[in-house]
């Protein structure tokens, strides 16, 4: 029982920090409005506090096929 207290309150905690990264980036401010926005904005909520650890995590994108002629 007091085991999912504790990690309720670190998951809620990872969340807000989340946030507030989103937050100190104005992710929230921005007037488009488009899925990889808010794919954007998922992102630095789930990833972001691991910023503020020195983590610094990237994605890298694969290439895209070049288009037919």
């Amino acid at each position: 029982m007091r085991v999912r207290i504790v990690l309720s309150t670190l998951v809620v905690l990872w969340l807000l920090i989340g946030l507030f990264a989103a937050f100190q980036r104005d992710l929230f401010t921005r007037d488009e409005a488009s899925c990889s926005n808010l794919g954007y904005i998922v992102g630095t909520v789930f990833v972001g506090p691991l910023n503020y650890v020195g983590v610094n995590p990237t994605i890298e994108c694969p290439p895209l096929p070049e288009p037919s002629e």
